[in-house]
């Protein structure tokens, strides 16, 4: 490169890396008190930091930001200095400097500062529900500094000591349990006193403080209590049994039983992130924990089960263990993503916990084919670098990989590892290497060269498939042998043997000119016609795998746990689709129905291909299958189709799964399944989404109403399909009864999701602007609103006047936008599949910029771009195959 650009390269490193703090100080154990005052939205605090210095100093450096320093002082011995306080805002730090040299040793920094409840969701905030002020913590990235001076990086665990004043009536529920409650110091107010916390990283510091209520129970002796607002308590009995059920399975699979005493699980009446795994404190989003147990869709109490057990297996993966580094946060997340299916299946079943990893699998290959994709681990040195690495690589793509190394050395090996990765790493920081090479002990394989190819470098592999049949040689004239006793026996005929050829190239969404073409070590997994299935590393460009016998089909990702796309030339694809409901588990079906999909996108299989594997599979009703299927079918009449082909392409989706909604029915029958209930909500989507039937419209418009007047009357599964299906009618009474009820007190979270949900798929922009207004009104949660514009985005038939509203009504919005939900409307605009509107975009978030969503940013524009090149393409092959089937069906009914 030219040297310009590499000293601009080292000039940014160089100031981007000294947003971290040095390393001459670090901490042991934080005092901490706080008081909040809830009507000024204000809190004032006091902490005491013992900490060592590794040699000697006049400065301490630590994170501090939008907090007032009152007092500094630094205590060595009986020598008590003052020390006087410097910001540096840009870099988040606060330099306490004092007249004489601190030695190396143990000291003590004593702070009193006072700080603001801010109403952006991060550091110590405001909540508000419909009555009252709530202070909340959300800590994760780099936050803690907003709530108190602290050295507020992962690998600087200590032990915390927190104190909490709060008004009389109120209550406070931190990491440690309460050990003390007092009244005072002043009329009307008490003090609350929790136990020290185990050593860990400020980021998983929480408090949370109001009159929070709580159900209680308790698993394998530990305390266990979902708590929320007053109102919400009903709603916590199946989150407190999924806990407790949970952390017995974890108790039981890993080699440490859970170790932190206690467990509080909190719904906090306005939360940016979905859930927060504070140690011993879990905090939730309201939607995500608080349910109708009786009447919930199946959808949420899956939900509310796999991320409890999400945010429950990082009190491992993270809390106990964890990263160095932001680099390495799919240390925790990837891990907890993995994780959170396994007691899923195990305990329920009936949600196929499997299939749905399958599809969080298909999400992360998505955005990995971007060429705007990062690897695993990549650069993370500023908040805003930090924040956009919580995305599908670090979740989804994580854990994906993590689920194809399980297979590979099978799962018991994969256990053991995993445990003595957690004891040997329990209480400290690792690294990417320290769980490969755990894992290269316990399994003597190589994953720790495996696993590099996955974690260090972007994209994902492409697995071409070409199989010959090897005839054997002709049987030799003297095929006898004599024995011992001599005499003679047969040699057996030499058996046919089956070669398949795997390719590997990287897989792109759109497959234009590229800058590499690297290579993985992939653990590919084979099952054929009557063989037993196998695995093999395959880390060359193109490999040979022997099997015995000639098979008529072969499918290269058994069990569907491989991170890789595969693609089989027609023939094969021809046979594999003729089996797949026979031969192919509904996991193994889901995966070559996503990869056939995303092979369309890019060019490389033809539409008719996949339109023909979905005919294939329409009595299919796997509510995995249904889930892969409905978005892509809703896509191409969205998007692909050209405006002669509309009526053709809806009669066949209505011919194709119309007889399983009639099967199903609209009511569920006694004893019906889980998957049944969930699967006739998604033909309802799909019918009036791709299908346009009028009937399935109608009928939802009948349901909601009914919904509306009585949420119980009408099965929680199907009320949110039928709700998002009748606003395609755009009946303002609808309407109308919509934006009353979603302003009901009393409403669950999920029946708020549900109405705000059907009131983005309106199209007449009388009433759209109506709902937008409402959007950015005070009405609206700001953890909510950034999510609703995005919606109203993606809604093909109004995006360009919603995007000239949001543009026109710019400053509102961006008074609901947080730190972290601006990505929520930025990517959203990946779904613009025309050139003015992709420009428009570009060039106005250029100009307005949008904190943590630079990368989001750019996939848009591809995302954007692929869907324009590909329009003509597919539009194309997609009508002439309707042509097809229109001359198939004729010639059949002659």
């Amino acid at each position: 490169m030219k040297k310009t650009a590499f000293f601009l390269i080292l000039l940014c490193s160089a100031l981007c890396f000294a947003q971290r703090l040095p390393t001459n100080v670090i901490p042991r154990h934080y005092s901490l008190s706080f008081t909040p005052d809830l009507q000024k939205a204000t809190f004032s605090g006091e902490e005491t930091i013992e900490v060592d210095l590794a040699k000697g100093a006049s400065d301490v450096t630590m994170n501090s930001a939008e907090i007032e320093i009152q007092q500094a002082e630094a205590t060595q011995g009986q020598n008590t200095q003052p020390a006087n306080a410097s910001f540096d805002e840009a870099k988040e730090q606060v330099t306490l400097s004092v007249p004489n040299v601190l030695e190396a040793g143990p000291a003590s920094i004593h702070i009193k500062f006072t700080g603001k409840l801010n109403s952006q969701l991060r550091g110590f905030y405001l909540a508000h529900s419909s009555t009252r002020n709530y202070a909340v913590t959300q800590f994760e990235n780099t936050d803690a500094r907003r709530a108190f001076p602290s050295f507020d990086e992962p690998a600087m665990k200590a032990v915390f000591d927190v104190t909490v004043v709060a008004d009389q009536g109120d209550t406070a529920i931190s990491n440690g349990k309460i050990v003390s409650d007092t009244s005072g110091p002043v009329p009307g107010k008490h003090t609350i006193q929790f136990a020290p916390t185990p050593k860990m990283s400020t980021y998983l510091v929480a408090m949370a403080v109001g009159d929070f209520v709580c159900n209680e129970g308790s698993a394998d002796n530990i305390p266990v209590r979902v708590c929320g607002t007053p109102d919400k308590k009903p709603l916590g009995t199946a989150a407190l049994r999924y806990a407790e059920e949970i952390l017995h399975y974890y108790n039981t699979y890993y080699g440490i039983p859970y170790p932190f005493g206690k467990l509080d699980i909190v719904g906090a009446p306005d939360f940016e992130a979905g859930a927060m795994e504070n140690t011993a404190a879990i905090f939730y989003r309201e939607s995500l924990l608080l349910i109708d147990d009786q009447h919930a869709s199946v959808r949420s109490h899956q939900q509310v089960f796999e991320v409890l057990a999400h945010e429950m297996a990082h009190q491992w993966f993270g809390d106990l263990v964890t990263m160095k580094w932001w680099d390495n946060v799919w240390l925790n997340e990837g891990f907890a993503t993995w994780m959170e299916l396994k007691p899923s299946q195990a305990l329920h079943p009936e949600w196929n916990a499997l299939a749905q990893g399958v599809n969080a699998t298909n999400r992360a290959l998505a955005v990995d084919s971007l060429r705007n994709t990062h690897a695993i681990r990549a650069r993370a040195e500023t908040p805003e670098e930090i924040n956009q690495m919580f995305d599908p690589i670090s979740y989804e793509k994580g854990a994906a990989v993590l689920r194809m190394l399980e297979t590979y050395v099978t799962p018991d090996v994969f256990r053991r590892g995993v445990n003595s990765y957690l004891r040997k790493f329990a209480y400290s920081n690792a690294t990417a290497e320290d769980f490969w090479q755990a894992m290269t002990l316990a399994s003597g394989r190589p994953v720790n060269k495996v696993m590099p190819t996955f974690i260090d470098q972007p994209g994902e592999p492409l697995i071409t498939v070409k199989t010959s049949c090897t005839a054997p040689p002709p049987e030799p004239k003297t095929a006898r042998k004599k024995s011992k006793r001599s005499r003679t026996r047969q040699i057996a005929p030499a058996k046919p043997k089956l070669e398949i050829t795997l390719e590997q190239t990287r897989f792109l969404a759109d497959p234009g000119p590229r800058a590499d073409n690297p290579t993985w070590m992939v653990p590919v997994c084979v099952k054929t016609e009557g063989g037993r299935p196998f695995c093999q590393v395959v880390s060359e460009k193109q490999q040979s795998l022997p099997a015995a016998g000639c098979a008529s089909w072969v499918f290269v990702n058994a069990n569907a746990s491989g991170y890789y796309r595969t693609h089989y030339d027609a023939e094969l694809l021809k046979k594999l689709s003729a089996i797949a409901m026979t031969s192919l588990s509904s996991a193994e079906r889901l995966s070559l129905v996503n990869d056939e999909a995303a092979l369309v996108g890019s060019g490389q299989e033809s539409a008719a291909n996949y339109l023909d594997l979905v005919s294939a599979l329409k009595d299919d009703n796997e509510r995995a299958i249904l889930e892969s299927i409905g978005p892509v079918l809703a896509g191409i009449h969205d998007y692909y189709l050209k405006p002669t082909d509309r009526a053709g392409f809806a009669a066949w989706v209505r011919a194709t799964f119309g007889p399983q909604l009639e099967k199903l029915g609209w009511s569920p029958q006694p004893g019906e399944k889980d998957d049944q209930r969930a699967a006739r909500a998604l033909l309802v989507q799909i019918l009036g989404e791709a299908g346009e039937d009028s009937r399935v419209i109608s009928e939802s418009v009948a349901v909601s109403h009914q919904y509306i007047n009585n949420p119980a009357a009408v099965d929680g599964s199907l009320a949110h399909s039928a709700l998002r299906v009748a606003a395609l009618s755009n009946d303002p009474q609808l309407f109308n009864e919509l934006m009353t009820v979603i302003a009901k007190p009393g409403n669950t979270p999920e029946q708020i999701d549900n109405y705000s949900e059907a009131l983005t798929r309106f199209s007449d922009m009388a009433l759209v602007t109506r709902w937008l207004d409402r959007i950015v009104g005070p009405e609206t949660r700001n953890q909510d609103a950034a999510g609703y514009l995005g919606r109203e985005l993606r809604n093909v038939n109004v995006q360009q006047p919603v995007w000239d509203w949001i543009r026109q009504h710019w400053p509102a919005v961006e008074s609901k936008l947080t730190f972290g939900n601006g990505a929520a409307i930025v990517g959203s605009t990946g779904a613009f599949c025309e050139a003015g509107l992709r420009d428009q975009a570009q060039q106005f978030f250029s100009e307005h910029k949008v904190s943590s969503t630079e990368r989001a940013l750019k996939q848009s524009l591809e995302q954007s771009n692929r869907c324009i090149n590909t329009r003509p393409r597919l539009g194309g092959e997609i009508g002439t195959w309707l042509q097809q089937q229109s001359g198939a069906a004729a010639s059949a009914g002659r």
